[in-house]
């Protein structure tokens, strides 16, 4: 469908937060992933987990809620929802690692049809690395969901038939959600559009060199 868009931030997040099934175990990346936090309602049973060593990490904190000792791992504050536990980054970084997350949601500079993912580094010699854990999540978490803008300043899409940045890792990515479209990406390496937000299916295609079938 094409709706009003292309999307802000926060509706973005909340596009992508209302597709995580009940009960999941979630690790969001830093950046735009972190407010998906802030649109999981109170019911849905999400658990998230930070890399910093926190389960069961609700909304971002504000005014008298911020607690300096409370943060994500981009270091923002956060709240605990009840049942919050903590423990060692070594033990988190051990979850990750080993599939015991059900999801997980990056940023990225590109994302290509094949489902690799590009998140860490631009290649640009200026460019200041940024690992963390991205990797960990790429290939621990049973799925990987991207948010991100679809096209760059420039107007580049960031959704590629091959990526030209360093890798974080390969298919890897699941879904993507941008803000004018959403894509599945199957194993078969198949793009799907699933939604399509101020944009039409047609322009899709003359934007974004990947080929694109509609979601059915």
């Amino acid at each position: 469908m094409t709706g009003g868009g292309p999307l802000g931030r926060d509706e973005m997040a909340r596009v992508l937060a209302r597709d995580i099934p009940h009960g999941a175990y979630v690790n969001l990346g830093i950046g735009l992933p972190t407010t998906v936090a802030d649109h999981l309602p109170a019911e849905s049973g999400v658990i998230l987990h930070t890399e910093n060593g926190m389960l069961g990490m609700g909304p971002a904190a504000t005014g008298d809620a911020i607690d300096p000792d409370l943060i994500n791992a981009g270091k923002f504050p956060v709240t605990e929802l009840p049942g919050a536990s903590y423990f060692h980054h070594a033990d988190s970084f051990a979850m990750m690692r080993g599939g015991h997350l059900d999801l997980c949601v990056l940023g990225a500079y590109q994302v290509s049809a094949a489902g690799d993912l590009a998140n860490w580094h631009t290649g640009e010699p200026d460019a200041i690395p940024a690992v963390g854990g991205a990797m960990d999540l790429a290939v621990g978490a049973k799925q990987v969901f991207v948010l991100m803008s679809l096209f760059t300043r420039s107007g580049a899409p960031k959704l590629v038939s091959e990526c030209t940045y360093p890798l974080t890792a390969l298919r890897c990515v699941d879904r993507v959600y941008t803000d004018v479209a959403t894509f599945e990406i199957t194993s078969g390496g198949r793009v799907l559009v699933r939604e399509t937000w101020g944009i039409s299916f047609s322009e899709l295609l003359s934007r974004v060199d990947v080929p694109l079938e509609r979601y059915a």
